[in-house]
This record gives structure tokens, C-alpha cells and sequence, in this order.
């Protein structure tokens, strides 16, 4: 059972569309100048709408990143203030809030009834306005628990501006019902979602960037002087900051997690000592969650992101969870990939991950469990997916949906976490033998995909599918293609549609894979299978291939072919007579050729033919393969079909925090 806590910390601009000044998208914008035609701009100057950027502070200011919304031109000042803090995720009281005129020649407060017509405009820009935090002399700020075991979530304290930490402290202690303790053996941290820099770690490979800082406060600061600093700097990092209740374990501060990478091996104990020293000045540090803060029962999420997957949706995913969750359960995949997130759980003994990514983004993640499973409570925590890649056919599989479209509420998607039932997933070694000569091989390999010996053998984990010619052949030409333009693959349907343009080129143009029966030869738990006439075989771990086509089909009683599921330690052994094949199987007018089953698979290649494990292709040299049954397993979960229950799910935060705050 999760407990669900609600929280409005994010990281500021993870979800902020960066524009020029004119009010343009940086991408598309030439010069920094509008790429509007006059016609263009006349006919929007016609329209019942106007475009106007928004402001949060003078820190959003000096780095000219703010939000645009369309506003109708006869909205009230009240309206316009409602459209500019939900453009910011802001949901407290309006009234605490209001809006000044960017451009005017005195910043005062909007009380204009229509103020839209009246805001004043530069050349070739949008008007703009502030959203501004009430400078008010009183108010309140909430105090978290942190590793306190008390059981509310939070309490609210009010403060004035002659409030000092001691008070806030005192306070506080007495809202959790501690005030029999000594306040001497408290203190009150500020931490903050936006500044950073490089972690540090003994057993983590990369450099990792989680945007985190922590500030022991003194006792004679002024917490609501604090909380007006961030909000006339910036609304969003006045959001973002909260103060944390804790106990002096260390009177020099708080207890720090570093992690150390990217270091080069065999150097000498003083060389990695004065790298340390050259490294110290990006320190920042790690959330430390410990079992005690987990109560019995409860099973903590642990959140992946891959923002760079399918159509980069995973930027507005980040900010939506980092909302309903702890923000220190949700990790950003570009800052350090899996290994941070598994280092901070490493000690929670039961905990389930949500990862959100495409299929090479689950074995990502899946990799990295294996290579720290050993050193962690848990070694194989149950995995769930948003699916945000091309193919997404594992997430198929497992009833996760052919991709994600932005339109699902965040919230039900925890709720399908809880409600999703745990299943097995085999998982397959694949090992590659190359030839005893000098090697020309090509390997566009991902980074940790697979490893290699000293004899030249390569070894991956195959965790879907495993194809052999003409379909390796057109994810690599795919795959090359991406890898010289990644910015023109950002959008799912785009990737599908540039994938069929390359498979109609290859069917005028030259097969490389012709005959490809007569360069290959199986072999299938021991016994010589007969190729048919094919120019490509596909070995299937689960019955989703080319985002969500069955090339084995539908049930039959002709053949002598078992039933195949991905937990029965059988893989099935298809194959595929060229491009036009490919592109009926994935239209679902035809399937591929069953030619055979099995648990364990041996393949000759009497010269260079492309490959692919996963999606990931490269050009093998000749040699042999051998597929066998993996010791690594998977825990996974599958989508419940069952109509969700009404109950409100409760999935607690990695920290502690509980409640159902939904007032932030």
C-alpha cells in the first residue's frame, strides 16, 4: 500500500518553455526576431485573444524565461491573475498576489477592470506583466516533519516579521505534540529545489546532478523575511522552499551522501585525492532515506523519468509528480540515469519504481537494478511504466498503453501503480562469439547495454526481442539517423513516419539481406532447423514487436507450437521475407513465419549482417551467438484490467511525509 502526500516542490523551469523576447519559442525564431509575416500578425491582432508573457520574479527577469498565456482581451485584472498562477502551478489563495505592467514606467499594482487593451507594448514584443508576491506583515509557512516520527504530514505556523527560527521552532514542536523536548536538539533547515551542482560517489559510474541544497538556519533569522526574499525573486522558487524540523545528529550540519565518478582506473591513492579536491567546489548533496521513516507496510515509489523519450513529454510528467509526490522520489534520468535514484532506496527493504521511457529506457533501469541488486534490501523491486518511447511494446505487453499522450491525469497513474498486479518477466543472455581474425565490426551500442571479454565475446540482456537482417537493417538506418539529427525524432508519430519512409526506400533500392537463409544457420535446443527462404528472423521474448505487432499471430491447432507467454522460458523463432513483410506485419494484414521454439538458441553468421538487441543495431562480424535463459528476472507490473476501486490509494513519500494535502 502506498500513502500519497501531495507536494508543490518541483524544479523551477522543468516544465518552463523558454522564449525570446519578442514572446517567440526560441526554437523556430530567427535573429530574435518575429518569423511572423505582417498578415500573419494583423490577423492575430484581429482575434478575441491576446498573447501576454508572464513573470514570476526578478530572477525570471534577468534570465528572460517566463510563460505566455492566451488571455481573452476583455478579461478583469482577477482573471488574468488566475490564468498567470496556473501557468506556474501556483493553487494558494489569489488574494495573496498581483499583477504589475512589465513595461510601464512605474511598477504598481493591476487595478485596471479590463486591463488588457491597456497594457503599455515595445516594438516587437508581447506585453508582459509581474506576478508578484504580496509584501504583506504577516502570514504562515508550513514546517515538515523530515525523519520526525510524529504523525502529521505538516503544521502550519503562523508568522510575523518579528518571528525568529527559535519561535518557528518552539512552535512547531508544540503543533507535533513534541513540546515536552528540548528545542536546544532541534534545528530548522531550508531547502530548496533549484540550485546545484555535481554529486560525488564511491560506486556510482556518472556524475550525477540533483537539484537540491539544504541551509541550516540560525536561530535569529526571520522565516518570513525568508520566504518575501524567494517570492520577489521568484513566485516558483518561493514554491519551491520549505522548512524542515530535525534533530542535531550533527552539530556541523546536516549528514551528506557523495558520490564520486567518471574516474579514471589505476591511478594512485594521491592522484584520486586531488581530483576529489578539484571536484569538491560542484559538490551538493543526496536525500537520505532510511527504513524508519517508512512505517510497517507501506511500500515507498520510487519515480524514473526519461525526458528525452517518445515526444520529450517527460518534462511535464516531472513536474506533475514531483507535485503528488515527494519531490526526492522523483528522479530525472538526464541527471546521472538510474543509479542516484537506487542509491538513495538502497536501504528500503520493499518499494516499487515507476519508470517512464520507452522500452531501451526500462533496460536502462533493469541494467543498473542488476548491477546494484547485490548491495541493496531490495533486489528486485516490482517495475511499472509510463510509456513515452516509439515502440513502447513492452509496455503493450503489459497493458501500459501504446504511449502516453498528456492526457491522463498524473494521479490516476499512481493509482494504476497500486492497483497493477506483479508478474514475472524472463529475461535472455545473448552472446556473441565473433570470429578467430582481426575485426571490422561496427557496434552503435548504448552505453551499459553490454559488455565485453578479453577474447572480443559481447554480452547482452535481452529483455523483448532479438533480430537478425533485414528488420536489424532498418533500425539502424533509423538509428543513425537519429543519432545525426536528434532534434528532428522529439515527436512519436514523426519517428513512426520516418521509419516507414526508410523501409520504402529499401524496397527499391539494393537488399542487403537477400538470401540471408544461406548465411545463417540455427540451431534450436540442439536439433538443426531448415530455414525457409527469409531475409530476416526475429527471436521474441514477448509477443509485441514494431510498436505493438504480433509476428507470431493469433492461437492455431495446425501446428505443433505451444501457446508463448514472457514467463514460460520459451522463445519463439520467426521469420520475415523482406520489407513488404515487415510493413504487413505491422499493418496487421500478415504475420511473420513460426519456424521454431525453444529455450535455448544457437545462430552462425557466415558474414557481416546487422543485428539488433532491444532496438540497439549494429553490423556483426561472422562468428557464432548463443541465446540462453538469463539467472537475471524481472519483477514487473501489469496494468489491472479491473475498473479502479473509488478508495483514495495512499502512497507515502521517501521522506516520511503523509496526508492527503491537496491544498498546495
Amino acid at each position: 500500500m502506498f500513502h500519497l502526500a501531495r507536494s508543490t516542490s518541483e524544479e523551477f523551469g522543468s516544465d518552463v518553455t523558454r522564449y525570446r523576447d519578442n514572446g517567440e519559442p526560441t526554437q523556430g525564431a530567427a535573429h530574435g526576431r518575429d518569423p511572423r509575416s505582417p498578415k500573419e500578425k494583423e490577423d492575430k491582432e484581429r482575434g478575441d485573444e491576446e498573447m501576454i508573457k508572464v513573470y514570476d520574479g526578478n530572477s525570471s527577469l534577468r534570465r528572460r524565461i517566463f510563460r505566455v498565456i492566451p488571455v481573452p482581451r476583455q478579461a478583469t485584472t482577477e482573471q488574468v491573475l488566475t490564468l498567470a498562477l496556473r501557468a506556474f502551478h501556483i493553487t494558494k489563495d489569489p488574494s495573496n498576489f498581483y499583477l504589475t505592467d512589465l513595461y510601464a514606467a512605474e511598477e504598481i499594482e493591476l487595478c485596471d477592470p479590463t486591463p488588457v487593451l491597456n497594457l503599455n507594448r515595445q516594438e516587437g514584443k508581447r506585453p508582459a506583466v509581474f506576478l508578484r508576491f504580496k509584501n504583506n506583515d504577516s502570514g504562515e509557512v508550513r514546517v515538515y516533519p523530515g525523519k520526525l516520527q510524529v504523525s502529521e504530514s505538516f503544521c502550519i505556523v503562523p508568522v510575523t516579521e518579528a518571528t525568529t527560527v527559535a519561535d518557528l521552532i518552539n512552535e512547531a514542536l508544540e503543533k507535533f505534540g513534541l513540546q515536552n523536548f528540548n528545542c536546544d536538539d532541534y534545528r530548522c533547515s531550508e531547502i530548496l529545489l533549484d540550485r546545484g551542482v555535481c554529486i560525488i560517489a564511491r560506486d556510482i559510474r556518472r556524475i550525477l546532478y540533483v537539484s537540491v541544497t539544504e541551509r541550516v538556519l540560525s536561530w535569529d533569522e526571520r522565516p518570513w523575511d525568508i520566504v518575501k526574499k524567494l517570492g520577489k525573486d521568484s513566485i516558483r522558487q518561493m514554491e519551491l522552499m520549505r522548512f524542515y524540523l530535525q534533530l542535531k545528529q550533527d552539530p556541523h550540519g546536516p549528514n551528506l551522501a557523495l558520490f564520486v565518478g567518471n574516474l579514471p582506473p589505476n591511478l594512485s591513492e594521491r592522484s584520486y585525492e586531488n581530483m576529489l579536491i578539484e571536484f569538491l567546489g560542484k559538490v551538493m548533496l543526496l536525500p537520505s532515506i532510511e527504513p524508519s521513516m517508512v512505517p510497517s507496510g507501506v511500500q515507498p515509489l520510487l519515480v524514473f523519468v526519461n525526458v528525452k523519450s517518445g515526444g520529450c513529454q517527460g518534462l511535464q510528467l516531472i513536474s506533475s509528480f514531483r507535485k503528488l509526490l515527494n519531490p526526492y522520489q522523483v528522479f530525472d534520468l538526464d541527471n546521472g540515469g538510474p543509479l542516484p535514484g537506487l542509491y538513495v532506496f538502497r536501504h528500503i527493504k520493499d518499494y516499487k519504481i515507476l519508470v517512464c521511457g520507452g522500452d531501451g529506457t526500462i533496460g536502462w533501469v533493469l541494467q543498473c537494478l542488476d548491477n546494484v541488486g547485490q548491495d541493496s534490501e531490495c533486489s528486485s523491486p516490482a517495475c511499472a511504466i509510463v510509456p513515452l518511447g516509439t515502440g513502447n511494446d513492452l509496455a503493450r505487453v503489459l497493458c501500459w498503453g501504446s504511449g502516453y499522450t498528456g492526457d491522463e491525469d498524473p494521479l490516476n497513474l499512481l493509482r494504476d501503480v497500486i492497483d497493477a498486479e506483479e508478474i514475472i518477466l524472463d529475461r535472455w543472455t545473448v552472446v556473441f562469439h565473433p570470429e578467430e581474425k582481426e575485426q571490422t565490426q561496427v557496434v552503435c551500442n548504448a552505453a551499459g547495454a553490454g559488455s565485453t571479454s578479453e577474447d572480443n565475446t559481447q554480452i547482452y540482456v535481452m529483455n523483448n526481442y532479438f533480430g537478425i537482417g533485414v528488420d536489424a537493417d532498418l533500425c539502424l538506418d533509423f538509428h543513425n539517423a537519429r543519432e545525426e539529427n536528434p532534434n528532428k525524432f522529439k515527436s512519436r508519430l514523426r519517428n513512426k513516419g520516418v521509419y516507414v519512409t526508410m523501409g520504402l526506400r529499401k524496397m527499391v533500392r539494393r537488399k542487403p539481406c537477400k538470401d540471408l537463409h544461406k548465411e545463417i544457420r540455427l540451431e534450436v535446443d540442439g536439433k538443426l532447423v531448415e530455414l525457409p527462404q527469409v531475409e530476416g528472423i526475429i527471436i521474441l521474448n514477448i509477443l509485441s514487436w514494431g510498436s505493438g505487432a504480433n509476428p507470431w499471430g493469433p492461437d492455431t491447432k495446425e501446428d505443433q507450437f505451444y501457446t508463448p507467454n514472457h514467463w514460460d522460458g520459451m522463445l519463439e523463432v520467426v521469420g520475415v521475407t523482406g520489407v513488404m513483410h515487415l510493413g504487413q506485419i505491422q499493418s496487421g494484414l500478415r504475420t511473420a513465419m513460426r519456424i521454431a521454439q525453444g529455450g535455448h538458441i544457437k545462430i552462425h553468421l557466415n558474414s557481416d549482417i546487422p543485428v539488433q538487441v532491444d532496438g540497439e543495431p549494429w553490423v556483426q562480424s561472422p562468428g557464432d551467438i548463443v541465446v540462453l535463459k538469463s539467472a537475471l528476472k524481472a519483477t514487473m507490473l501489469k496494468k489491472s484490467k479491473i475498473k479502479r476501486r473509488n478508495t483514495e490509494p495512499s502512497i507515502l513519500p521517501a521522506n516520511g511525509e503523509g496526508g492527503k494535502s491537496t491544498d498546495e
